[in-house]
């Protein structure tokens, strides 16, 4: 498997979520508002969901797209493949 040009950012966004999630865990243990807590698990689910998209806009733009470039029999699989990646969005 090859390295995408859009993993690095992928990885700094997780980065991104991992630290939002140990500093939420941090504000339930020192006993935090639930206002404060909330806006932080927030912060989490969006970190996650942004790495989430773009891994999967960078898989339907250069994975399924080669595909159907190079191999026209290989069209029915790509497109399950595509019905299957976009539960996810």
């Amino acid at each position: 498997m090859s390295v995408h040009t859009s993993h690095p950012d992928i990885i700094k966004r997780l980065k991104r979520a991992a630290g939002h999630l140990k500093s939420t865990i941090q504000m339930i243990e020192d006993e935090k508002s639930c206002l404060d807590i909330a806006q932080q698990l927030y912060a989490v689910e969006k970190a996650i969901t942004n790495a989430k998209r773009t891994l999967i806009h960078d898989h339907l733009d250069h994975c399924l797209e080669h595909v159907l470039e190079d191999n026209q029999h290989a069209s029915d699989a790509v497109l399950n493949e595509f019905k299957e990646i976009t539960k996810y969005l």
